[in-house]
């Protein structure tokens, strides 16, 4: 499934809301280590028998999402504000937006 991309590429549109990507400047063999930890953290949250499993694979989650700039500080510099979460015709990304639901790219 093709989800669509910012033009600034900062962002993926899924379920109507704006999803960081990974930061574009980690070199191909740091973003894969990362990718693999990443599932084996959600493979662990899935796996979890008690509440304190689940709560130590949520952080290593969290843990490799901050590590591939999908959370924490952005990997921008412009000082543009990170707008995660927001659907787009609520963002700066609207007209972007609009375009897109009328069959632009």
């Amino acid at each position: 499934m093709k989800y669509p991309e910012t033009p600034d590429g900062r962002y993926f549109v899924a379920k109507e809301r704006l999803w960081r990507k990974s930061d574009p400047s980690l070199d191909q063999e740091t973003r894969k280590g990362l990718v693999e930890d990443l599932k084996a953290a959600r493979r662990a949250v899935r796996d979890a028998t008690s509440e304190e499993e689940t709560k130590a694979a949520r952080a290593k989650v969290h843990e490799a999402k901050v590590s591939l700039g999908e959370r924490g500080p952005v990997w921008w510099d412009d000082g543009a504000p990170d707008e995660t979460r927001k659907h787009p015709k609520n963002s700066s990304y609207a007209d972007w937006w609009a375009g897109q639901q009328n069959g632009g790219s």
